[in-house]
């Protein structure tokens, strides 16, 4: 009886050890559009972390690592590609990571900004202004 009460916990631990880690979706919150490292911290860091080298806390849960964004101007031959961060940020039909596990945040800060599109925009601008300050040199 002792071994099968051992065994049953066995195979419950190897179950959840096995189980993918799932995320935890949450309202998208208001923060201050001025602020893109205030906005990077809500909005970006649990997926890309708060250094922004893809490894925040959600990460694991993640189809696709979520990209290391420290590395775009390096990617870019030295040059920050601050068009397509914007583009990746606004424009619905595109895909972080090669899939839907990134989500377009256009429309969700379109809802924190009470559909001011100058407001969605400055957003947009200062969260990608941010991560050019954190590309590596």
């Amino acid at each position: 009886m002792r071994i099968l009460v051992l065994a049953n916990c066995f195979a419950a631990v190897l179950l959840a050890q096995s189980a993918p880690p799932k995320i935890k979706t949450t309202p998208v919150a208001p923060t201050s559009a001025a602020s893109g490292k205030e906005m990077f911290t809500s909005y970006c860091a649990s997926c890309h972390g708060l250094g922004a080298k893809g490894d925040g806390p959600a990460a694991p849960a993640m189809n696709r690592k979520p990209a290391d964004l420290t590395i775009l101007a390096k990617n870019n031959g030295g040059k920050y590609p601050a068009t397509k961060v914007i583009a990746t940020l606004m424009e619905s039909n595109t895909y972080g990571h090669g899939s839907r596990d990134m989500p377009v945040w256009g429309p969700l800060l379109f809802s924190v900004s009470q559909d001011d599109r100058a407001v969605v925009e400055l957003r947009v601008e200062n969260i990608a202004n941010y991560i050019e300050t954190l590309q590596v040199k």
